[in-house]
C-alpha cells in the first residue's frame, strides 16, 4: 500500500518502510533499517521491524546468504555473461545460529566467504535450510497490535585478498560470531560516520548544499581511508552500479584534488595503485612501438587495455568500431594528480619514489610520441583522441585517431616541464640511481626541454583549434536537430543512425579545449602557451571558451561540471545554469536511465571541488595556498575545512564579501597565503580575513 525509502547521509543508514494488506484484509507494517559498517568494512546489519495493526499470527521470516546473483542491472549486457562467481558452497554450524557461503569469482579467482547470523525479539527458534547455492534461516515469529517483532540479520564478509587473515570463511565465521548487538553496531558506525563528516565539513546552504552532502556520501563509501589500505583505483560509476563493468578510466582527475585536502592518505594510496600498474603501461607502449609508459583509457585488476573495440549504437542497432583506446590523454591525468597530491601533502618522499617513476616515464612516452615538422619547426602528436571521444577520424578515412589536440598537447607540454622539475628537486644520489634503472640520459632531458616548449597548438579564427583541422569541419544546424530530437546529448548515436557521422561537423561531446581551463589557472594556463610560444589572452580565451560553448552537446556528465568551472571565471553571468546541471546530473538522471546504472563519481566530486576549488581560487602550489575567489550570485556563502601539509581543520568561508581562513592551534609551522598577488603569513590558532571585492 506504500513503500518510503529514506537515507540518512549524516548516519549512513538507509530506512525502508512498507505497509502491506493481504487478501483477508489484514495489515501489515515493516520497516527495515541497514547499514554496512563504516569503522568495520567487514561487517553490515540489518534490522527489521514487523508490526501487525489489526490482526494476531505467526509471520515466517527468511533470512539468507544468495550465490545466485548476476551482473544483470545494465540492460544493454544483458546478453553478455554476467554470470562471476564460480561453484558456491553453503553451510551452517552445528546450533544453527549460524548459515555461510563460500565461493570464488570466475575470472580472478578471487575466494570470497560470507557468514550470517539472524536473531529475533521476542527470541524464537532458527532453523538453517540449505538450498542449492543458497543458505537461509527460517524462522517464525509472533505478531499482535502493539507487539511487533524485530529480527536482526548480521552479516560478515571476507576475502583472499584481506590481510591478516587465514582463509576467508574461518575470518567471517569468527568476525559474525564477536560482532556485537545491532545497537552497538549501528552506534559504531554512526560514530565512524561522524569522524569522516568532520574531516568533510561542507556548509552550503539549501538545495546546492543537500546536493552536495548527497555527492559526498557517494564519494566517501568508495573512496575513505579504508581505501587507503587496499590495491583499488576509482571505477567510473562507484561502487553503485554495473557500467563500464567497474572500469577505471581518468575520472581520478576529477575527485584527487577533493581527496588531496580531507584525505592524502587515500590520494596516496589511488596513486600506488597506479604505480603498481606501472610496468603493465610499460609493456603496452614497448608493444605499440612507443617508449615510456602508456597508461590504458580503461583498465581493470591488473592494468591492461580494456577498452572494447567495437559499441553498439542503440539507436541504428549497428556494431561500431571503437577507438576511444587512443585517448593517451589518461597518462597526463595520472601525471597531474601526483603532482597536486605532493602540493597539497607535501609528501615528498612519494614525489621522490613512486610519483617520479610515474611522472618520467608518462613524460618519457609524450617525447617519444612525437614528431618534428621542418616546415613549422614544430613537434605534433598525431593519432589520438581528445576527452571530446566524437571525432575520432578525420571525415572520409579509415586511419583512426585525429592530430594535435590541443589539450592533449598541451597537457603533455606540462607533464613534460613537471618530470623536468622533479629531476631538479631530487637529492643528486636519488636523481642518479632513478635515471640509472631507468636508462634516462641527459640527452633525452634536452629532448624534453625542447619538445616541452616547442609543441603544436592549432588555431583557427582566432580561437584553439580543438585539433588540427577542426575549423575546417562542416558546421552543424543545431536549431535543427534540437527541434527534432529534443534531447541531443547523444548526437554522435544520432548521426550514424541517419548515415552521417559526426567527424564531419564542428561538435563536441564534452569539454575538450575547455578542459584546460579546468585544471589550470587563467595565469598558470597563459603561462603555458607562453612556455610553447604562443600569446594567449583573456579575450582570445573567452572568445574560445565561447566558440566551444555552442558547439557541445553536453553527452557527458563531466561536461557540464567542466563548463560551469571555467564559465566562473570567463562569463559569470552564464555559469550557473551549467553549475546546476552538473548538481543535479544524477539526482535527476538527466542522462535519461544512466544514473540506475551506477553514479557518476567523478562529476559528483568534481561539484564538491568546484566549491572548494572552483569558486574559492584554491590553488596548492609553490608551498602556499593561493586564493582568487569567483563566486556566483547563486553560491555566494559558503565555508568548509581542509587538511594541508599537517595542519587538520583549516576552515575557509566566504561570506559578505569577506574570505576567512582559519588555521586550528597546533605546533606546525605558519602556513603561506596568496591572495590576488599579496603573501601573508598565518600561524596556528590565527584567522585571516581578507575582501574579496576587485578593486
Amino acid at each position: 500500500m506504500s513503500h518510503r525509502r529514506l537515507l540518512d547521509l549524516r548516519r549512513g543508514v538507509l530506512t525502508r518502510r512498507l505497509r502491506f494488506r493481504d487478501r483477508h484484509g489484514r495489515h501489515l507494517g515493516v520497516e527495515q533499517v541497514r547499514l554496512v559498517h563504516m569503522g568495520d568494512p567487514h561487517l553490515a546489519a540489518m534490522r527489521t521491524t514487523f508490526t501487525a495493526e489489526d490482526w494476531s499470527g505467526a509471520l515466517e521470516v527468511e533470512s539468507a546468504l544468495d550465490g545466485r546473483i548476476t551482473n544483470s542491472g545494465v540492460e544493454r549486457y544483458r546478453d553478455l555473461n554476467g554470470h562471476h562467481l564460480g561453484p558456491v558452497r553453503t553451510g551452517t554450524l552445528r546450533d544453527d545460529t549460524t548459515v555461510w557461503l563460500r565461493c570464488a569469482t570466475i575470472a580472478s579467482d578471487i575466494r570470497i566467504a560470507m557468514a550470517a547470523r539472524t536473531a529475533a525479539e521476542p527470541p524464537v527458534a532458527v532453523a538453517s535450510h540449505l538450498t542449492g547455492p543458497m543458505a537461509a534461516h527460517h524462522l517464525a515469529v509472533e505478531v499482535a497490535p502493539g507487539r511487533p517483532a524485530v529480527v536482526d540479520k548480521t552479516v560478515a564478509l571476507h576475502t583472499s585478498r584481506d590481510s591478516a587473515i587465514s582463509d576467508p570463511l574461518g575470518a567471517a565465521l569468527e568476525r559474525v560470531a564477536r560482532a556485537p548487538t545491532f545497537e552497538a553496531l549501528l552506534a559504531g558506525h554512526v560514530a565512524a560516520w561522524d569522524h569522516l563528516w568532520r574531516r568533510a565539513s561542507l556548509d552550503v546552504p539549501d538545495e546546492a548544499g543537500r546536493i552536495l552532502r548527497l555527492h559526498l556520501f557517494h564519494l566517501l563509501q568508495t573512496l575513505s581511508p579504508h581505501t587507503a589500505e587496499l590495491d583499488v583505483g576509482v571505477p567510473a560509476r562507484g561502487l553503485h552500479g554495473e557500467a563500464y563493468r567497474g572500469h577505471v578510466f581518468w575520472d581520478e582527475l576529477f575527485v584527487l584534488p577533493y581527496l588531496n585536502l580531507h584525505f592524502p592518505e587515500v590520494s596516496r594510496a589511488l596513486l600506488t595503485y597506479r604505480h603498481h600498474r606501472l610496468t603493465r603501461a610499460l609493456a603496452a607502449a614497448e608493444d605499440a612501438g612507443h617508449v615510456g609508459a602508456m597508461y590504458p583509457w580503461q583498465s581493470g585488476s591488473d592494468g591492461r587495455e580494456e577498452t572494447q573495440e567495437l559499441h553498439l549504437n542503440p539507436r541504428s542497432g549497428r556494431w561500431l568500431p571503437d577507438h576511444t583506446r587512443l585517448q593517451h590523454h589518461v597518462g597526463s591525468a595520472i601525471a597531474y594528480n601526483v603532482w597536486q597530491y605532493h602540493q597539497a601533502s607535501g609528501d615528498t618522499e612519494f614525489l621522490h619514489t613512486k610519483g617520479a617513476e610515474m611522472l618520467l616515464q608518462i613524460a618519457r612516452f609524450w617525447a617519444g610520441a612525437t614528431v618534428h615538422d621542418p616546415g613549422t619547426d614544430r613537434y605534433r602528436i598525431r593519432g589520438v583522441l581528445g576527452p571530446d571521444e566524437y571525432h575520432d577520424a578525420y571525415p572520409d578515412t579509415e586511419e583512426p585517431g585525429i592530430d594535435d589536440n590541443a589539450y592533449t598537447n598541451v597537457a603533455a607540454a606540462w607533464v613534460l616541464a613537471r618530470a623536468l622539475d622533479v629531476v631538479r628537486m631530487l637529492p643528486p644520489a636519488r636523481a642518479a640511481q632513478l635515471c640509472e634503472r631507468i636508462e634516462l640520459h641527459s640527452g633525452e632531458l634536452a629532448r624534453w626541454e625542447e619538445v616541452s616548449r616547442r609543441l603544436h597548438v592549432p588555431f583557427h579564427r582566432g580561437v584553439i583549434s580543438q585539433f588540427d583541422g577542426y575549423g575546417d569541419l562542416a558546421e552543424l544546424d543545431w536549431h535543427a536537430y534540437r527541434a527534432r530530437y529534443g534531447d541531443i546529448r547523444r548526437l554522435d548515436r544520432i548521426l550514424e543512425a541517419e548515415g552521417d557521422s559526426v567527424n564531419r561537423y564542428q561538435a563536441s561531446k564534452q569539454a575538450d579545449v575547455l578542459m584546460l581551463g579546468y585544471l589550470f589557472s587563467p595565469a598558470e594556463l597563459r603561462g603555458l602557451f607562453r612556455q610553447l610560444g604562443y600569446d594567449l589572452d583573456d579575450e582570445q580565451w573567452r572568445d574560445t571558451v565561447d566558440y566551444y560553448l555552442r558547439r557541445t552537446s553536453h553527452g557527458s556528465t563531466l561536461s557540464e561540471l567542466v563548463h560551469g568551472w571555467v564559465l566562473a571565471r570567463a562569463r559569470r553571468a552564464d555559469a550557473w545554469t551549467y553549475c546546476q546541471d552538473a548538481l543535479v546530473g544524477d539526482v535527476a538522471d538527466v542522462q535519461g536511465g544512466t544514473t540506475e546504472e551506477g553514479i557518476h563519481l567523478g562529476a559528483m566530486a568534481g561539484t564538491v571541488d568546484l566549491v572548494q576549488r572552483g569558486l574559492t581560487g584554491l590553488e596548492t602550489r609553490e608551498d602556499a595556498l593561493w586564493f582568487d575567489p569567483a563566486p556566483l550570485p547563486e553560491l555566494s556563502e559558503f565555508g568548509f575545512t581542509l587538511h594541508y601539509r599537517g595542519h587538520w581543520g583549516i576552515t575557509v568561508r566566504l561570506s559578505h564579501g569577506q574570505l576567512r581562513i582559519g588555521v586550528p592551534s597546533s605546533a606546525e609551522e605558519p602556513i603561506r597565503v596568496v591572495f590576488r598577488g599579496r603573501e601573508w603569513t598565518v600561524p596556528p590558532g590565527d584567522l585571516l580575513r581578507l575582501p574579496t571585492a576587485k578593486r
